[in-house]
């Protein structure tokens, strides 16, 4: 039930930009467990499958209950909502910042940082990006199956904020809320698929190159970081003051911050409560 309740939590991370589910599975310690589980399935099936049945299971009902939430709160309050989403971004960099130091630093790993954030320009803002997707479709879904396990897998990487800079978060959403079979059984296979095979590989890398591997992810999050909000900025209402909207950048930040320690304020509550 301790898997169950945190696969929820982690997967309403998975569907709001900014609450990375992966981040949430490394607060709650439970990223490597899941890497290992996954990239290793088939050497310990049994109590790999015993972990991770309940996880998914609570990470699916998480995705598919607050989905319906997010795609309201699109309908009606897009501008809003995307100014809470980029406070929810905000408020998960410190501690994203946090893990990339966990085993030192060296001025070296900069340049992987800014080897990311070239490669996030060149992928999702010039042109309009290299990726963008049209429409919907089985290879649209696929697609989408793919960038949520990448997501999913990558601390520091949150599904929402991924498919927003590829213009299919609010397919994704849809597709969630109105439990579309034809959309989520391609999803289904490429979030299974990609994932068997990128937790093979992100096992590797971080257990050979953790610093690099994070500080290339943190160049990408700061890339997309601007695509959450930009599809709001050109529909800003001039009801709403300025500081009506710096507000809600700052509930986000609270909230995400929140969420990024909760794993300290629990350790702390049981302190008191032993002493």
């Amino acid at each position: 039930m301790k898997y169950f309740f945190k696969g929820i939590l982690c997967g309403i991370g998975g569907v709001i930009p900014g609450l990375s589910g992966s981040v949430l599975l490394v607060i709650f310690g439970l990223y490597e467990k899941t890497i290992k589980a996954i990239g290793t399935i088939f050497k310990d099936f049994k109590n790999n499958i015993l972990f991770l049945i309940p996880l998914f299971c609570g990470f699916g009902l998480g995705i598919i209950g607050f989905s319906k939430v997010i795609d309201a709160a699109l309908e009606s309050y897009e501008v809003i909502t995307r100014f809470i989403f980029f406070g929810l971004i905000l408020g998960t960099l410190p501690a994203f910042y946090k893990e990339v130091r966990k085993y030192g630093y060296q001025n070296k790993y900069y340049l992987f940082t800014i080897l990311a954030i070239i490669v996030g320009i060149l992928v999702f803002y010039l042109n309009g990006g290299i990726f963008h997707f049209e429409g919907t479709g089985i290879i649209t879904s696929f697609v989408i199956g793919c960038v949520v396990a990448l997501a999913s897998i990558v601390p520091g990487l949150d599904s929402a904020s991924t498919l927003s800079a590829l213009g299919l978060y609010e397919v994704y959403v849809k597709a969630l809320a109105d439990f579309d079979i034809a959309a989520l059984i391609p999803m289904a296979l490429g979030l299974a698929s990609f994932a068997l095979i990128l937790s093979y590989f992100m096992h590797k890398l971080l257990d050979k190159h953790y610093t690099a591997t994070f500080s290339f992810i943190f160049g990408l999050f700061l890339c997309m970081a601007p695509k959450v909000i930009s599809p709001a900025l050109s529909a800003i209402s001039l009801d709403i003051s300025l500081l009506g909207y710096i507000l809600c950048i700052v509930i986000g930040f609270i909230i995400s911050y929140l969420f990024s320690h909760i794993e300290d304020f629990i350790d702390k509550g049981k302190k008191v409560h032993n002493s």
